[in-house]
């Protein structure tokens, strides 16, 4: 199972429509896959249809041992399944600050889950809190979804440092695999000079052999598209809103990518999920 945490602590960059859109088309595509919405937004809930009352369980229950993953997750279309979240989850911050061992709760519930994917991908809160730290404990690999624009590169080296630390204190198998270029305006020089910068850190790091050196970026740009910011007030991927629009395209190509690199093996599968 490739275990994917999709992350960026600015917002507004593209992550939790890169989280919906990439679970779509790999579901799409045949693979079993599970979106665990870890948002207190509850914006990927939203973006496929999921609207919980405060009486449904949620992955709010789950953080706190009243629920189990099975007991909350639903399959919202074939091959897809969701774990959705509920605006109750913003008070789990604080509910697990005094908990031993609250970064690795989600990781322990995912151990005691029986059911198998071919993926796993969570959508991370825009934020490097407990609950950002559950989900680097709990996957294999993360995705920085990245607006190429100067604001955007702001405060990378903190994700990046974050991210380090985790690797070095909690999960030694964690790595940043792919950087994920969103809302791209084509033919923009700053878009073309943004995405160039970001080529060529990671290409040092991998000249560096340093922890960095698997990281790639994405071929595929998402390009700025109207129809990706409609469907979410749908209920829908955009699959199903605008099959044929220019963000469904680029996510289908985005997803090809993504499979392309498991028939590579690489990144590092992750580890089996315990029964």
């Amino acid at each position: 199972m490739r275990s994917i945490a999709i992350i960026n602590q600015k917002g507004g960059v593209g992550k939790t429509t890169t989280a919906v859109n990439l679970s779509s088309a790999l579901s799409a595509a045949g693979h079993r896959v599970c979106l665990i919405d870890l948002d207190p937004q509850s914006h990927a809930s939203l973006h496929l249809g999921v609207a919980l009352s405060e009486q449904e369980p949620s992955i709010y229950d789950v953080l706190l041992g009243e629920a189990t993953i099975p007991q909350v997750r639903r399959q919202v279309s074939p091959n897809l399944w969701l774990v959705p979240s509920h605006l109750n989850l913003a008070a789990a911050e604080l509910e697990l600050a005094g908990e031993v061992g609250r970064e690795v709760v989600l990781r322990d519930a995912l151990g005691r889950d029986n059911e198998t994917f071919d993926f796993l991908i969570i959508d991370c809160p825009p934020s490097l809190g407990v609950l950002t730290l559950n989900a680097l404990t709990a996957v294999s690999e993360v995705f920085l979804p990245l607006q190429p624009h100067f604001l955007a590169l702001h405060g990378l080296s903190k994700l990046l440092r974050t991210i380090e630390l985790v690797i070095q204190r909690l999960n030694s198998r964690l790595r940043l695999s792919g950087v994920v270029l969103c809302m791209y305006d084509t033919g923009t020089r700053l878009a073309a000079e943004v995405s160039a910068d970001v080529e060529e850190f990671f290409r040092c790091q991998a000249d560096a052999n340093g922890i960095w050196s698997a990281t790639r970026t994405f071929a595929t740009r998402i390009r700025r598209n109207i129809r990706l910011a409609e469907s979410p007030s749908f209920g829908q991927s955009i699959f199903d809103y605008a099959s044929a629009s220019h963000g469904a395209e680029d996510y289908r190509a985005l997803a090809n990518e993504v499979q392309a690199m498991t028939i590579a093996n690489q990144p590092p599968q992750a580890a089996p999920v315990a029964a």
